[in-house]
């Protein structure tokens, strides 16, 4: 982390740090001087390690939440060391490794929030839309939303944990499925390629569904028993030659591809969507009444989640294949990924 120096610390007389900020919406990604402030009460300061590049990250910078301001830092996957208390937090330390995620704090006022539903607080946080996020050296962020990272895990197997691998994660253990049943993943992609990893953990027989057989070689090194090329074959009736679905975890954000795996659910099935797309899910009511399937939408997971996530992935051997590079490329990263080209997460080290 910079130590302060240079000429923006001389100036203001503040200590600064480095941060990738967008100025405005569709703007370039630059790395730039901020300045470091100490953390309000009830909130720390975090030395970030590492940060993961996430696909929601393009709605950041393209401006596409409601009443977001800039300039704007992206990161919603951190992790690092804690630096700074502020006042009020006594159940973490100076030092401690933790890991902040898509669930960047609740207000545990909200209905919601008094209900135990923390990911539908009214007043929920997200990193770089309430904050500035953690594409940069120091991060602030409440306690609230700190999960404390295994010793068995570095910084760069925890950062992508904190959203990719907890919302797949969090997804299929709160299904109905249990050991045995065939479960699907819709997308090998940053959140695909855990969820094909985390199904078989969990001891379901995994099928993989991907575009074109450039995938199915990865589709088997990460652990599924079976793989499907969505271009060569109708995927509802491949999902029942294999006796149909228990659970299909759509991740792909292509509300036509996931509409095409309904067919493929067995009776009571579930299909659970966590990839996001804009357009409507091309759904026949009679495809859910006859065959009591249903369709849910899953949100992450709050900082417990995610450390038991880590957990999980620490009993399991699961770990997100990353590609690693400096913050000072973030630019590059986030390209490689708003392209299709990362294998399979990105992630900013410091």
């Amino acid at each position: 982390m910079s130590s302060g120096g240079g000429l923006a610390s001389l100036v203001s007389g503040m200590p600064t740090h480095k941060a990738v900020q967008v100025v405005s919406a569709g703007a370039t990604l630059t790395l730039t001087d901020v300045e470091t402030s100490s953390p309000p009460r009830d909130h720390v300061r975090i030395a970030v390690a590492a940060c993961g590049v996430c696909g929601t990250d393009q709605g950041v910078v393209a401006g596409g939440f409601p009443g977001m301001t800039w300039p704007v830092t992206p990161g919603h996957e951190v992790a690092g060391t804690v630096a700074e208390l502020g006042e009020g937090v006594d159940n973490f330390a100076v030092g401690d490794r933790v890991a902040v995620g898509w669930f960047g704090g609740n207000c545990n006022k909200c209905v919601p929030c008094r209900k135990g539903k923390f990911m539908q607080c009214v007043n929920f946080e997200v990193p770089s839309l309430a904050y500035p996020g953690g594409y940069a050296e120091s991060f602030v962020a409440p306690a609230t939303a700190l999960a404390r990272i295994p010793d068995a895990l570095s910084f760069v197997e925890a950062a992508p944990m904190g959203c990719a691998g907890v919302t797949t994660f969090n997804a299929l253990r709160q299904t109905a499925a249990v050991a045995g049943d065939l479960v699907a993943v819709l997308g090998i992609g940053g959140l695909g390629h855990l969820g094909v990893q985390w199904a078989r953990a969990m001891g379901f027989e995994t099928v993989a569904i991907a575009r074109g057989e450039s995938k199915a070689e990865d589709a088997k090194q990460l652990g599924a028993h079976h793989y499907i090329d969505s271009t060569a074959v109708d995927v509802a009736d491949a999902l029942q030659d294999l006796g149909g679905a228990a659970v299909v975890l759509a991740t792909a954000a292509n509300s036509a591809a996931i509409g095409q795996t309904v067919g493929g659910l067995g009776p009571e099935g579930e299909l659970v969507v966590v990839g996001v797309s804009a357009d409507p899910l091309p759904i026949s009511p009679m495809d859910l009444i006859l065959a009591g399937r249903r369709v849910s939408g899953h949100p992450s997971g709050t900082s417990r989640d995610v450390e038991e996530t880590m957990h999980f992935a620490v009993q399991s051997g699961v770990r997100a294949w990353v590609e690693e590079r400096p913050l000072v490329d973030a630019a590059e990263v986030y390209a490689a990924m708003e392209q299709g080209r990362a294998r399979y997460r990105g992630v900013l080290t410091v």
